[in-house]
């Protein structure tokens, strides 16, 4: 592999408060195991949302310099990015389930083009941008994959907005403006997940998560820790300016064989679990879709719509590339990182499901 460049001595990162932010921020203190050249001694910076943000930013990195307001305001962009120059900028913030459709066009496109502006004013230095496989639709048959380079065919409002962000980050860069790298990962799962994550848990544990057809479609997955990996290594590589890579486990795993991985992680991890699932037919998934279309065309959003309608899918990526040029090696497999996740659900005090013997919970 070649030799990465130093340790950035700022580093600002948007999105910080969400489930890839805090994570990125856990880690960066930490030694490199699990999280590759993540770890660094130099001031960090970090975008909120809004002030409810800040605590939990500063539980799990005390010494960032948080900056509170909203990703396409110039004022605060400006002040986040005074005296950056060089800095290495990560930029997670987006939204993935929002509560009005119109959202996913202002904070992940627009937001995006805010933030690189404010990096291309101050002269920062290498800008990381966090993308999704959504920009790319599904897969055309079970045993397809993304490949390095594919063309765009978003997947609704969220796959149009990051289309258009990716798209803007990829113009900055051949502009001159400030060097850019596009991570895109897949489903990611971990530490500081959302409620959503944890309602999965559940619903696998008491054998009500739906799975359409047969559960053969196909998908790649990415723990947390190994996208901070990616993420860290697309900050410091020297050939990774000007391009996207795909980071994510290092298989893709069929649906029926998620469902049967977590439940095997909640009953090693001591909880009671059911082994069944909710087969449903791949006709309802479509016209889940189907729904979910007609309510973003008047503005509406309905994550529940949205993820059964994607559930039939194959959405699977070739990460060879990855591996190759920037010597991204996934490190953490699906069962040990849906272990570590439930066992941080746990010591968050989340209800996942009934122990399977009282001292589980010891």
């Amino acid at each position: 592999m070649s030799e990465l460049s130093p340790a950035p001595e700022l580093t600002v990162l948007t999105g910080g408060a969400g489930w890839f932010g805090r994570a990125f921020l856990a880690a960066l203190s930490r030694p490199t195991d699990d999280h590759g050249p993540v770890g660094r001694q130099g001031r960090v910076r970090v975008l909120a949302a809004n002030a409810r943000e800040v605590p939990g930013i500063l539980q799990v990195f005390p010494e960032a310099v948080v900056h509170v307001g909203d990703v396409t305001d110039v004022d605060v962009l400006d002040a986040l990015f005074r005296g950056a120059a060089g800095a290495s900028v990560v930029h997670a913030a987006g939204v993935i389930h929002p509560v009005r459709a119109a959202e996913f066009a202002r904070v992940n496109h627009r937001g995006t083009v805010a933030v690189l502006d404010a990096a291309s004013r101050a002269q920062a230095g290498r800008f990381v941008h966090l993308s999704s496989n959504s920009p790319f639709g599904t897969n055309a048959f079970p045993g397809d994959a993304f490949r390095q380079h594919e063309p765009y065919r978003p997947s609704l409002g969220y796959g149009e907005s990051k289309m258009h962000a990716e798209i803007e980050v990829r113009a900055a860069h051949e502009r001159g403006d400030v060097p850019t790298v596009i991570i895109r990962p897949p489903w990611f799962y971990g530490p500081w997940q959302p409620a959503r994550q944890t309602r999965f848990f559940s619903m696998v544990a008491a054998g009500r998560f739906p799975v359409p057809g047969d559960g053969s479609q196909q998908r790649s997955m990415a723990y947390v820790d190994n996208l901070v990996q990616g993420v860290a290594l697309a900050e410091r590589h020297p050939a990774a300016p000007g391009q996207a890579f795909w980071v994510a486990d290092r298989d893709a795993y069929p649906l029926g064989d998620v469902v049967t991985t977590v439940r095997r992680a909640l009953a090693e991890e001591g909880f009671r679990t059911r082994d069944a699932v909710v087969r449903v037919p791949r006709a309802l998934a479509t016209a889940a879709e189907t729904a979910d279309r007609g309510l973003q065309r008047r503005g509406r959003y309905s994550a529940q719509v949205h993820v059964l309608g994607e559930l039939s899918q194959t959405i699977r990526c070739d990460i060879s590339r990855t591996v190759k040029v920037l010597g991204y090696e996934p490190r953490v497999s699906l069962l040990e990182g849906m272990r570590r996740s439930i066992r941080w659900c746990v010591s968050q005090g989340l209800d996942i499901a009934p122990p399977a013997r009282p001292e589980a919970r010891a």
